[in-house]
């Protein structure tokens, strides 16, 4: 017998468009992706705060706080970062469903996974923004010390020394960060993305 079977969603009476309504604005899933020490959450905690001020609900989503909860049972094999971005991109729904404009940052270094987010959210709700920043900046950043510990084989799969980050081929906001103040590159990424938001 299929457990599935006797799973019935409940229909809330409030609904997304009710929400949109009362608000003034419609919830998007920004998916923030790039290499560890791109930049992608300090990206997006800047952002948010410029949302929050232009008066969006808001919330991030990061890597390592979901990964700390949530994904807790989750190692960092290809098969455990699939559905680490599965499971993100559930949460992500919800959340654009409650009426609320989503960040995220991860890796997510695989574009078929980052599709399978685009296509569950819904395309038109799917915002792919790639911070790119090359391999040797990141490295030099290396805040967490995570690029050294994985070029001494201490961190196996480690995305961009024996793992591949697959970039985007046309995603929808591309920011390039070397060279560039956190200012500049939020500046860059308002004026790419604020026509997308309504």
């Amino acid at each position: 017998m299929d457990y599935k079977e006797n799973i019935i969603p409940h229909d809330h009476q409030i609904k997304l468009k009710d929400r949109i309504q009362k608000y003034g604005f419609e919830p998007k899933l920004l998916w923030f992706t790039g290499l560890s020490g791109s930049g992608k959450s300090t990206l997006a905690g800047a952002f948010e705060t410029w949302l929050f001020n232009e008066g969006y609900h808001t919330y991030i989503l990061d890597g390592d706080n979901v990964r700390s909860g949530l994904n807790s049972d989750l190692d960092f094999s290809d098969v455990s970062r699939k559905e680490n971005i599965r499971r993100i991109a559930e949460v992500a729904k919800l959340f654009l469903d409650s009426g609320v404009v989503v960040l995220t940052a991860f890796i997510s270094p695989f574009k078929e996974d980052r599709q399978q987010a685009r296509e569950l959210v819904g395309v038109a709700n799917f915002i792919e923004v790639f911070v790119d920043t090359p391999l040797e900046i990141c490295e030099q950043r290396d805040v967490k010390g995570l690029y050294a510990k994985a070029r001494a084989g201490k961190i196996p799969n480690f995305t961009g020394i024996d793992s591949p980050f697959e970039a985007p081929d046309t995603p929808d906001v591309h920011i390039e960060t070397a060279g560039k103040t956190v200012e500049q590159s939020l500046n860059e990424l308002i004026n790419q993305i604020k026509t997308k938001l309504k």
